[in-house]
């Protein structure tokens, strides 16, 4: 039986209730969407940065603490499903079937889609709308409370050190998980003639002696221009002897972060298309910012994109010159604490973008980030970093 886990309790500290994690922004999302208070949800933010929500103990399918306010203290309580015997059994049947995924386990992560391994198996490992069952012993009726809605948000912090948490929630440890993997690896079933299926088993990856490992090698240092000798090289049309170098230069940074990318295992650079690179390009090296805009025959776009990269990179260039529909949620979230902080503000929507007065705009990313704009004679121009808390981008934008 999967036994329950303390978390110590958070200090007070200023850090996102939206989560880092891919898991724990899907936690939040499911949060946000039940409620039907964002006053309560505004409420709850503030009890988990102020270090309110007492030690977390996570069991299958509650999470419990207790939360303490200024003239009393309450029970919290979130309760979630847990997957049936069946569930698990399908769900593990999809995951044994993709090395990948057990590789990952073995090694304490949990990838990402091992969401889509349980859809396969018909098994949901995140909670939905509705999925949440929050309680509390205050006199509030909403649903969440203040103070169950704090609890969630510190959850979600959990899943952003250890996403594991989420399987305890649903009724296995990774220990327990992994035990079951092992299990049914030792356990395959033969061919018709009898025969082991060709393949090695999770059971000999475990118990079978590799001997060391080579050390991984350490990340080359960064270069600089002048360490660069370039030679034997022809310029592309257009570029002269100068600005030959920093094309070279440019090379070795992107091969040095795909390096990095592979070594530490995280994503690699993002790729981009043909302006997409042109821009970047104009905005790291300046010097190439004429040929670039003589190449791409988009002299004034370019110069305002430079300004969009340098403030958001892609996703800043993604903005500046398209729309897209984020969850109304989203918008309805940064909308509350926007007319919270002003309520005399007057705001329209447009896609992800929202329109503050005659002259200031705020546009949504798909990464969470509100990217600041003013209206500069007819062209709306990027006026500061983006951020992913609205009021930020809003007082830096002013």
């Amino acid at each position: 039986m999967t036994e329950a886990q303390g978390f110590p309790a958070f200090p007070a500290q200023r850090r996102s209730t939206r989560g880092r994690s891919w898991w724990a922004r899907a936690w939040v999302q499911a949060l946000e969407d039940t409620s039907l208070d964002s006053d309560q949800l505004r409420k709850g933010r503030r009890y988990a940065n102020s270090g309110q929500v007492g030690t977390i103990t996570i069991s299958p399918g509650r999470i419990a603490a207790t939360v303490y306010s200024p003239d009393d203290t309450f029970e919290a309580v979130v309760q979630v499903d847990e997957l049936s015997d069946s569930d698990w059994s399908r769900f593990l049947d999809q995951v044994a079937a993709r090395a990948g995924h057990i590789a990952a386990l073995l090694d304490g992560e949990m990838p990402h889609d091992l969401v889509e391994a349980a859809a396969d198996a018909g098994v949901s490992l995140l909670p939905g709308i509705g999925d949440l069952d929050p309680s509390c012993t205050c006199d509030g009726w909403e649903l969440p409370c203040q103070h169950a809605a704090g609890l969630c948000y510190q959850v979600a912090w959990l899943l952003d050190s250890d996403p594991f948490v989420l399987l305890l929630l649903r009724g296995t440890s990774r220990d327990d998980l992994l035990d079951q993997l092992q299990s049914r690896s030792q356990t395959a079933p033969s061919d018709k003639a009898g025969k082991t299926p060709a393949g090695t088993s999770l059971h000999d990856v475990l118990v079978t002696p590799v001997g060391a490992l080579p050390d991984v090698p350490e990340l080359p240092g960064k270069v600089v221009l002048d360490e660069l000798a370039v030679t034997g090289i022809e310029a592309p049309p257009g570029f002269g002897p100068t600005k030959l170098p920093l094309l070279v230069l440019d090379a070795a940074r992107r091969a040095r972060a795909l390096l990095h990318a592979l070594l530490n295992g995280t994503p690699d650079p993002q790729r981009l298309d043909e302006w997409q690179d042109a821009v970047r390009l104009a905005a790291d090296f300046p010097e190439l910012s004429d040929t670039l805009a003589k190449a791409t025959g988009r002299q004034e776009e370019l110069a305002l994109g430079i300004q969009a990269w340098r403030y958001g990179g892609a996703p800043g260039l993604d903005v500046l010159e398209h729309t897209w529909t984020p969850d109304p949620a989203e918008l309805a979230r940064a909308r509350t604490e926007l007319l919270a902080a002003d309520d005399e503000l007057t705001i329209q929507v447009l896609g992800n973008q929202l329109t503050l007065g005659p002259d200031t705009q705020l546009r949504l990313d798909h990464h969470g980030r509100w990217h600041p704009y003013h209206l500069v004679d007819t062209t709306w121009t990027p006026t500061a970093p983006a951020t992913t808390d609205p009021l930020t981008a809003l007082a830096t934008e002013s």
